[in-house]
């Protein structure tokens, strides 16, 4: 969206009333000039501190309350654009309150009051009077800029920071979602921390901004793993598909006509190794993992739930990332009966941003128990491509106890992997690591070395989930069938 366009059409169409939300008041104030200088529109700003004061004048005596500026403002001869920075806290007294509606509904002036801030709620009292409008983050032009000026900025001081145009296209991109204030600071906080900047500081940059942008509440940054996709055993398909939707994140895609992966959905029986793949995924990709909390979204007033959630996504979507959905049926179900209709509008708000997401977020949903999944989010559209995650085979579980020897500090041709794959048979790939754990602490309480034979008799000693509930792996099997992809 253009912001300043967007103003420009408000201003000149006169609306009386706007709320303008957002953090940035620097760049907001700079683009609502920029807007109203074309029709000639004085601006004023009014703050707590300073009073109103009008664009290259002095404050106006005695107007530090918000009162006495209403006051003031509904003196002025002549169309103008009045901004209230963080009005809200004087907006609870009821003649200020009143006094503002009185301006918003008085046809004759022409003047536009703006109330910025980072409002939620507004008073009742203005329901149909203000026009919310939110200012968006800077587009890819702005930040662009901004990176260009602080890498000629860093090599007039002396720094090495030289950065080709796919690199700066690169970085700019990994600060998507920053205020430009902020997105100079982090990219001189990224030359500090090594001496330089160059494209090889944008994992950094983007690890970095996910702190920055307070990510908490209903999301957690996840630390990921050391091994990227290659290290995962098993799930050939799989890899090979994100493999080829990775090269998309890539900038020359956009210009040959591709757009961003959106997501994937991965079923299939319990410690398959789902949620291994989107730990893996962030790092292979280099995008920062976020972990979204469904459980922490619902709060206790009307609205709240969906608002939390809405803001959580708002988040996400401010930063490429891989944005990890844990068992998506326990917080997205279609219930609702007995919460007043909560759950379902929670689904639906989710449900209207996976159609509508910008590009940037790539989705990973794990879910085990599919028949819980409302049909809804199943559609065409939510997810790239639905996965089937079943038991490993022989040579993927070969596979698995290779990746997690050698976690351990073990030399897997030391072991016999054939004999231990045929053992395993039926066996997860949490299941294996059980196993390989439990027959450490066997080897380590004897004072001895871990061996094939240790492992072996872990093994034996484990009944994996195929036995112990054999109709619910079936049950899986049977609706991936024809719903989903082998991985």
């Amino acid at each position: 969206m253009d912001n300043t366009g967007d103003l420009r059409l408000l201003l000149a169409s006169r609306y009386p009333l706007i709320v303008a939300e957002m953090q940035d008041e620097r760049r907001f104030l700079d683009i609502l000039r920029a807007a109203a200088a074309p029709a000639g529109l004085p601006v004023w700003v009014w703050t707590a501190s300073r009073g109103l004061v009008r664009d290259g004048g002095d404050p106006q005596y005695g107007t530090a309350d918000l009162r006495a500026a209403l006051d003031s403002i509904a003196q002025v001869e002549g169309p103008g654009v009045f901004v209230l920075a963080d009005a809200h806290p004087s907006l609870e007294e009821p003649q200020a309150l009143r006094r503002l509606k009185d301006l918003a509904q008085d046809p004759r002036a022409g003047r536009t009051v703006v109330l910025s801030g980072p409002y939620r709620e507004l008073p009742r009292e203005l329901d149909g009077l203000a026009l919310r409008w939110r200012l968006e983050p800077p587009g890819p032009e702005e930040m662009e800029a901004v990176v260009r000026r602080t890498v000629e900025d860093l090599a007039l001081r002396g720094m090495p920071a030289s950065l080709g145009e796919a690199e700066v296209r690169g970085l700019a991109d990994a600060l998507r979602g920053l205020s430009l204030a902020e997105a100079e600071r982090l990219i001189h906080q990224a030359t500090l921390r090594d001496g330089a900047l160059s494209g090889d500081d944008v994992p950094f940059v983007r690890r970095a901004k996910a702190d920055l942008l307070g990510v908490g509440g209903a999301l957690e940054l996840i630390a990921t793993e050391t091994e990227t996709l290659e290290d995962v055993g098993g799930m050939d398909h799989l890899k090979e598909w994100l493999r080829l939707r990775g090269r998309a994140l890539e900038p020359a895609a956009a210009d040959f006509g591709l757009d961003p992966p959106r997501g994937v959905l991965l079923t299939g029986v319990p410690g398959a190794g789902k949620s291994l793949i989107a730990r893996s995924l962030a790092r292979t990709w280099g995008l920062p993992l976020i972990l979204l909390d469904p459980g922490a979204i619902f709060g206790p007033y009307v609205g709240e739930s969906e608002q939390r959630l809405r803001d959580a996504l708002r988040t996400a979507e401010a930063m490429p990332v891989v944005l990890w959905i844990d068992e998506i049926e326990k917080g997205f179900a279609a219930g609702g009966q007995g919460d007043g209709g909560v759950s379902r509008r929670v689904l639906g708000t989710f449900l209207r941003w996976m159609q509508d997401r910008p590009p940037g977020v790539f989705v990973v949903a794990t879910c085990n128990d599919v028949d819980a999944l409302p049909p809804e989010m199943l559609r065409k559209g939510r997810f790239d491509e639905v996965f089937f995650v079943d038991l490993p085979g022989p040579d993927e579980r070969a596979a698995i106890f290779r990746v997690h020897l050698s976690r351990r500090k073990r030399d897997p041709a030391g072991f016999d992997l054939a004999a231990l794959a045929a053992a395993s048979e039926g066996f997860s790939g949490a299941e294996i690591e059980a196993a390989v754990v439990g027959a450490m602490y066997r080897a380590y309480a004897a004072s001895s070395e871990l061996t094939t034979e240790e492992v072996l008799a872990e093994l034996a000693a484990t009944v994996p989930l195929s036995r112990s509930r054999p109709d619910d792996v079936a049950r899986l099997r049977a609706w991936a069938a024809d719903r989903a992809v082998a991985a």
